[in-house]
């Protein structure tokens, strides 16, 4: 191998031509296999294709996803019609305003149901919409709560919602508290 001088020529080229022997020619600096590739996928018709290659195949045109249809989801609380009796008699006020359900630490088990009236959904609450009644579920509250059911109950003594939960591994001795395991 010869020792080459680096002059001013030589570092205005590519390092990768470095490499190689310099030359003043402006031939193609691709190797054979890459040349030849160039040429078969060459727009240019009066090209022709090498022996043993065959014409590249036009890309398959993409198809846009369409798009899934949501199946309806269960609703995370049921209410039972003479719930939905009573709280349609609650909700027809002058003032349109929606019942959140939600729950609040208290009692001798940890938890209890607390029902409140709002102006205005809060981003993350969930909405329940059964034979016209809209029910609204705190989106803090939405685990303990979820898969049960309302009802509206009297007796002789009171008057009360009352909630079937699934969902309780522990309840007071009154049934005002209880806890989600």
């Amino acid at each position: 191998m010869s020792v080459r001088t680096l002059t001013s020529r030589h570092l205005l080229t590519p390092l990768s031509r470095l490499s190689r022997p310099y030359s003043s020619s402006t031939k193609s600096t691709l190797p054979p296999t890459k040349r030849l590739l160039q040429t078969a996928t060459s727009p240019n018709t009066s090209i022709p294709f090498p022996p043993g290659l065959s014409v590249p195949a036009a890309p398959a045109p993409t198809t846009v996803p369409t798009k899934k249809t949501l199946r309806p989801r269960k609703s995370a609380i049921t209410l039972t019609p003479s719930a939905t009796q009573h709280l349609r008699s609650l909700l027809a006020q002058p003032t349109p305003q929606l019942i959140r359900i939600g729950v609040k630490n208290r009692g001798c088990s940890g938890l209890a149901y607390h029902l409140e009236y709002v102006d205005r959904p809060d981003k993350f609450d969930e909405e329940v919409v059964q034979d016209g009644v809209k029910v609204l579920i705190d989106s803090k509250a939405l685990f303990s709560i979820i898969g049960s059911e309302m009802d509206w109950v009297e007796d002789r003594i009171s008057a009360r919602f009352v909630f079937r939960n699934p969902n309780i591994k522990e309840q007071c001795g009154c049934g005002e508290s209880f806890s989600v395991g």
